[in-house]
């Protein structure tokens, strides 16, 4: 169990193919997830319940049929009074933060009037039924309850369906507590591919929605990516990773336990120092060696540092910032004496963490920001989970008499320009008064 991650300097000749290699991370690790998942969703979609029942008796050991899928309302009641007082108040905290910074980003409806009279605008409504995977199995998760949760009951969504998987039926008082505090609608004790092909196509008992939000393992991931068209999506959220730019302004053990915190959550997440100082990659380095066997879950740390952890050792700023750019990290962090002036910079991240106190794992839990951020590079393109994503915009046009011809008039060249004579004729009706 060594946990040394690999060290690469820009200075080598061959630095640019194995920054691509250390990037082109492969998460699926398991032959023909494709055709698996389709079948778990053509099954659900053609037998709906009975195909629930089949699989959450393989999968989590229990029946649901007798059981139930729904979990009852006076059960998540129990669960918030069961958890312990301060457990309580740290959601509440976290919800409560996580509401305001939320609330910023609500959108309303807009319009203008032209001269003529012709009024242009666009309506914002918040999705009518939205459904939450929350994973479960391995670990319980109520931060993305409340990650996943809050942002939609903002953004108005008028219904919040939640489907999590149950090892033996039972579910996690923490998930469920958050359930309830952040306004989860109905809760459902179904995971994997076939709770998102209940989402989508609707069962006698689950709802279909109209969008499916919320992380999962790669089966659930794939099944997000096949059903997407029929129901919208957040993103198809690969391992997690953070990339950590530091000097010797910060000390090398908050740097090694932040690199810890990321490598933690699985074999496959990782890790990355950048730096201009030999030194401080040193010094960071004997910190791993240092702390590493201090930690819970030293196993999997080892495994992620060994396998996609990474010291990269750039010459200048202007590097690193290029670097920082290039990796697209979900969550970077910044612990440089012009921590500001440098994240000004950099442009692809999921989320920016300045200065040595802003440690990734506030993020994850109750800083306010959302933690469901793009990963695997897509945030050169896209963005965090917020409200706008339970939000749809419709455009809207009301085009008065006198706006019809000066507007038909050029639709009508346009039109016949790319031979589409019915829709320059359609034009051309409006321009004469008299028809």
């Amino acid at each position: 169990m060594t946990g040394l991650p690999k060290i690469l300097s820009t200075e080598s000749d061959d630095f640019d193919s194995l920054l691509k290699q250390l990037l082109n991370r492969d998460s699926d690790q398991v032959s023909g997830i494709d055709e698996i998942v389709s079948e778990v969703i053509n099954s659900v979609a053609k037998y709906g319940d009975e195909a629930l029942f089949n699989y959450t008796k393989k999968f989590d050991g229990f029946d649901a049929e007798a059981r139930g899928l729904e979990v009852p309302q006076w059960r998540i009641k129990q669960a918030l009074d069961a958890i312990p007082v301060a457990q309580r108040e740290a959601l509440e905290y976290a919800a409560n933060r996580v509401r305001i910074y939320h609330q910023k980003q609500l959108q309303d409806s807009w319009s203008y009037t032209e001269e003529d009279g012709t009024k242009l605008g666009q309506k914002v409504t918040p999705i009518k039924r939205v459904g939450l995977y929350v994973p479960g199995g391995k670990a319980t998760y109520p931060s993305s309850v409340i990650m996943n949760a809050i942002p939609a009951k903002v953004a108005g969504v008028g219904e919040l369906v939640m489907t999590s998987p149950t090892p033996k039926g039972e579910f996690n008082d923490m998930v469920l507590a958050a359930a309830s505090i952040a306004g989860v609608d109905r809760v459902f004790r179904v995971g994997g591919a076939q709770a998102v092909a209940a989402l989508a196509h609707g069962t006698e008992t689950i709802p279909a929605v109209d969008k499916i939000t919320g992380p999962g393992n790669i089966y659930v991931a794939t099944a997000k990516k096949q059903v997407f068209g029929r129901v919208g999506i957040d993103m198809i959220a690969g391992p997690s990773e953070v990339l950590v730019i530091a000097d010797d302004s910060v000390d090398p053990d908050w740097v090694a336990m932040d690199l810890f915190a990321q490598a933690e959550h699985d074999e496959i997440a990782q890790s990355i120092l950048l730096t201009t100082s030999e030194k401080v990659a040193g010094s960071v380095i004997a910190s791993i060696q240092k702390l590493l066997p201090t930690m819970e879950r030293a196993e999997i740390i080892a495994q992620s540092l060994n396998n996609n952890g990474a010291v990269i050792i750039a010459k200048d700023a202007n590097e690193v910032v290029e670097i920082a750019d290039v990796i697209a990290a979900e969550h970077l962090e910044i612990f440089t004496e012009n921590a500001e002036l440098l994240a000004q910079k950099i442009t692809n991240a999921g989320a920016i963490f300045i200065g040595p106190y802003s440690a990734e794992s506030l993020g994850d839990y109750c800083a306010g920001p959302n933690h469901v951020l793009p990963t695997s590079g897509t945030a050169r393109f896209t963005s965090p989970l917020g409200v706008y994503d339970f939000q749809k915009r419709t455009s809207i046009i009301q085009i008065s008499q006198a706006g019809a011809q000066t507007i038909g008039k050029q639709a009508s060249v346009l039109a016949r320009g790319e031979s589409l004579t019915g829709h320059a004729r359609s034009a051309e009706y409006r321009l004469k008064a008299d028809r």
